[in-house]
């Protein structure tokens, strides 16, 4: 079975830093009288219930301010979950049909350690989405071709109204200086790994499984449909760089009738060839699976099988970078700053 075809930009595709499953948070607005600003960064798809008025109006899952009589804009401060390039970001305006913001921009930041929302006010700011119109109970996407290393991204409303969700699309770059080289998980989304290529994701992203933490509920991991032929589902992604994979673990919780039956994993050698890690290997449901492997080559992909469809909660691949592999993720982090 072929991924689903969509519509969609394909940078949609790449992790959101900014979601609060990655650890986003919402640190600074100018206003939120009618919703909160922490639904900006909420993971899941904005939900809407009609007729639910609370003491200041319609609840809404998204981020509302009050109309403005005099001039000005409304602003938010997000914190990204993980650092990184950002490729395109996202404003979903989802229904907030007569309060949208006609116009919106997106500024970004790189600031390191734990700056306080005063602090970034005087930042150096890059402007990844200049004054751009936005539609009213849609997603609005806007492409960035952005080449450096974000910590914080700044939303302006122009001149105010309601914003269900702010997805920031890109690749994680992490800072070397706070990875323990010698001990990691090789295939963390936190630590610089990417998808690279799904077969299917009908139900769920497969960056889900790189994500860190415990799955809290099944919709947190990588579901595919159900195969109707003689193939499998599988994911490749890059490692965060070069290095030996010591353990496999293979996260199949609260997944009780659509675990895989059987799961395989694979690397790809610096020079191309693909060796196996793990067998086929029988899975079952509802369980946190870790093998250990004997000393096998440098690897700088990995790819997972799994038999014949089904889902998975998290893959971790933990091991060590070679001496290629610090080289390599180093440069990235010197090359974006």
């Amino acid at each position: 079975m072929e991924a689903q075809v969509s519509d969609r930009p394909e940078w949609t595709e790449l992790p959101d830093l900014a979601s609060r499953r990655f650890g986003g948070t919402v640190m600074w607005a100018t206003d939120e009288l009618f919703a909160e600003k922490e639904n900006l960064v909420n993971p899941w798809v904005p939900a809407h219930r009609a007729e639910t008025f609370g003491p200041k109006g319609q609840v809404y899952d998204g981020w509302e301010t009050r109309r403005h009589r005099e001039p000005g804009d409304d602003q938010a401060i997000v914190r990204l979950g993980l650092a990184g390039t950002v490729t395109g970001v996202v404003v979903d305006t989802a229904f907030f049909k007569g309060n949208y913001p006609p116009f919106v921009s997106v500024e970004a930041t790189s600031v390191p350690g734990y700056p306080s929302a005063a602090e970034l006010q005087t930042a150096d700011w890059d402007v990844l989405v200049d004054r751009a119109p936005a539609a009213g109970h849609t997603e609005n996407f806007y492409a960035v071709n952005g080449s450096r290393r974000y910590t914080h991204v700044r939303l302006t409303q122009h001149p105010d109204g309601g914003v269900a969700r702010l997805r920031v699309h890109g690749a994680p770059i992490p800072d070397p200086a706070l990875l323990d080289l010698d001990a990691l998980d090789l295939a963390a989304l936190e630590n610089g790994a990417i998808v690279t290529g799904c077969s299917n994701r009908f139900y769920s992203s497969p960056n889900n499984i790189l994500s860190p933490g415990l799955a809290a509920h099944q919709a947190e991991g990588w579901e595919t449909a159900r195969r109707r032929d003689d193939g499998n589902d599988w994911v490749t992604l890059r490692l965060a760089g070069a290095g030996i994979v010591r353990f496999v673990e293979l996260d199949t919780s609260n997944l009780k009738g659509n675990a895989p039956g059987w799961a395989s994993v694979s690397g790809r050698e610096t020079y191309g060839e693909w060796v196996p890690l793990l067998p086929k290997t029988r899975l079952q449901p509802d369980t946190r699976h870790r093998f250990a492997l004997p000393d096998g080559p440098e690897v700088t992909e990995a790819r997972l099988d799994i038999y014949p469809d089904g889902g998975l909660a998290r893959l971790r691949l933990f091991g060590r970078l070679t001496e290629a592999g610090r080289t390599n993720l180093k440069a990235r982090f010197a090359k974006t700053r």
